[in-house]
């Protein structure tokens, strides 16, 4: 099943209003999405990265760790009236006019 980021924003909004009740306020969902990043670098450090999990700690599912901020930044545009979709479609044209030369010339990207 595909979804957009509307349905997506919209999916949200009605859990919240049926499921969650309500919105939490914008400042405790800003320190539930860090978070929920944090739970994603946790896992990255140590699948990717050079830590190792300690004996105790249990496989993680990057994947619902990245639904898991997906939804948190979703439950946040929604309460600042911010349309994920426009602000992607923006933000895609702002890096590619401003990155158009910008990673092609770069030394460091060459293979």
């Amino acid at each position: 099943m595909e979804i957009t980021l509307n349905k997506a924003q919209q999916d949200v909004d009605q859990w919240i209003k049926t499921i969650g009740v309500n919105y939490f306020d914008e400042l405790t969902n800003l320190a539930l999405l860090m978070e929920e990043v944090g739970e994603v670098a946790r896992i990255m450090a140590r699948k990717y990265g050079q830590q190792m999990a300690k004996p105790e700690e249990i496989a993680d599912n990057l994947a619902d760790e990245f639904a898991d901020v997906l939804f948190v930044l979703i439950c946040l545009a929604n309460q600042t009236g911010t349309n994920l979709t426009e602000a992607f479609l923006a933000n895609l044209v702002k890096k590619t006019t401003r990155d158009a030369l910008r990673h092609k010339n770069n030394p460091k990207l060459k293979k």
